[in-house]
């Protein structure tokens, strides 16, 4: 029972539905829950994290090690004595060497003279000696565990410059996030209007439909008193069926709208609080966009970039100079006597490149003409943005004109129809002369809905060249 609460409960959040949503309340819910702008964040945190280890390496490293090794290797073996300040005469072979003195010293009977003329005569040999000790030493355990620490005193720039580039590329990936989350703004609000939109012609299809309807039944009683023909019922029934058929479609559009919607804001939602059909005009100016856009503000940060990717390079030419401390102990057992037999080392160590062959300078010249090139870019990225901002508000300005011209034609089309309709029902006119008429609203109809559509796409381009994403 227990288990199956549990399952209940963490299944909740799969079935929950959101009714009444305004688009307030979605865009706030698309900042908290849509899956892409948590990527995106992820990937921004990265990039801060990558920023913090760079500024880390101004402070050094610490390393503990702890070897534990065994070897009969004789060089191995005389080392970790060393190490472990244990070395003796005897591991340099002195017992052999001593064994030969003794027997050259017994020989000579005491007498000194007889003792340095055998030495004189046989010092060759005893010099040839290989001494078993340091030979073929026994196998020996060797514990070490050190301390050490390494710090870059001067690397020429190349921590600072490192590190205002990691920095920078930590703000760069906060502008790309900020662009996901225009974007994403976007395609909600669009989602909005476009829902706002069908069912406004989804009300006007019902309309429709019903008027064909009334007409259908005006087509019956004219064809029960002999003044209609048959042909002209299949006639109604036939742009009726026709315009049942678009009224399906136009659901089937909300619904995938509504199924887009909850896709962005990573919740069901049901139903929304419809916006106005035509979204508000922004109001634009040159210096509204350099200070806002995003792909300005990214091509002048890639500008900084370049420039201090350029005072890297020049840092080849410098030296760079580290400090480095040591500290630890050495036995054949495990930390025995640590302090007795410790060791400490420390140093100063410059390393300077004196000639690569011109590498440098080439390096150097790269980076210089890519601060150039991104120079050029941030001045086309302003001219760009401006002239497409210029872009979209004409194209607004004219759509505004279209819709003006759509509504006025819908309008008369529509009192055409009944005009039509009236005189259909005087046997003045024919069937098919009216349906031409209400074939002329629907074609009015759609191209206000399609305008008005093509208006608000542009209108939310415009709002993320502004960086208004945000704005409703």
């Amino acid at each position: 029972m227990k288990k199956t609460l549990l399952v209940l409960c963490l299944s909740l959040p799969l079935f929950a539905e959101v009714k009444h949503l305004s688009l307030n309340q979605a865009i706030k819910m698309l900042k908290s829950d849509n899956l892409e702008l948590k990527i995106a964040k992820f990937n921004a945190r990265m990039k801060k994290l990558e920023a913090e280890a760079v500024e880390a390496k101004n402070y050094g490293r610490v390393d503990l090690t702890l070897s534990a090794i065994r070897s009969n290797d004789a060089l191995n073996v005389f080392g970790f004595k060393l190490q472990s300040r244990e070395a003796t005469f005897a591991d340099f072979g002195f017992s052999d060497f001593m064994g030969a003195i003794g027997q050259a010293a017994q020989s000579s009977g005491g007498n000194f003279a007889t003792f340095t003329q055998e030495l004189a005569q046989n010092g060759g040999s005893i010099l040839q000696i290989a001494p078993e000790d340091l030979n073929y030493p026994g196998a020996r355990n060797h514990f070490q565990t050190k301390l050490s620490y390494m710090l870059p005193l001067y690397t020429g720039g190349k921590l600072t410059e490192y590190g205002r580039i990691s920095n920078m590329l930590y703000e760069m990936s906060l502008l790309d996030r900020r662009r996901l989350l225009n974007a994403k703004i976007y395609e909600t609000k669009k989602a909005f209007y476009d829902i706002s939109l069908v069912e406004n012609y989804i009300v006007n299809l019902r309309k429709i439909i019903k008027n064909i309807s009334t007409l259908e039944n005006v087509v019956r009683s004219m064809q029960k008193e002999g003044y209609a023909k048959e042909t002209d019922l299949l006639e109604v029934q036939a742009r009726k069926a026709e315009a049942q058929s678009m009224y399906n479609q136009a659901k089937l559009n909300r619904e995938l709208a509504y199924q887009f919607l909850s896709f962005l804001l990573n919740t069901e939602v049901k139903s929304i609080r419809h916006v106005s059909e035509s979204a508000p005009m922004p109001s634009v100016s040159r210096a509204a966009l350099e200070r806002n856009n995003l792909d300005i503000q990214k091509a002048e940060l890639g500008l900084q970039i370049s420039s201090h990717a350029m005072e890297l390079e020049k840092s080849r030419y410098l030296p760079e100079v580290g400090a480095f401390a040591e500290y630890g102990s050495a036995d054949n057992h495990l930390w025995n006597d640590f302090t007795g037999k410790d060791a400490y080392t420390i140093g100063v160590q410059m390393k300077w490149n004196l000639f690569s062959g011109g590498e440098d300078e080439k390096e150097v010249e790269k980076a210089r003409l890519n601060y150039l090139k991104t120079k050029d870019q941030v001045m086309l990225a302003r001219k760009g943005i401006a002239l497409k901002a210029k872009k979209l508000r004409t194209e607004i300005l004219s759509i505004d004109a279209d819709i003006n011209s759509y509504r006025k034609q819908l309008q008369y089309a529509r009192r055409v129809y009944l005009n039509y309709k009236t005189r259909y029902e005087e046997g003045m006119v024919s069937i098919s002369d009216v349906l031409i008429k209400q074939s002329k609203e629907l074609e009015m109809l759609l191209k206000l809905l399609g305008a008005k559509n093509k208006r608000n796409t542009k209108i939310f381009e415009l709002d993320s060249i502004l960086n208004r994403g945000g704005a409703v």
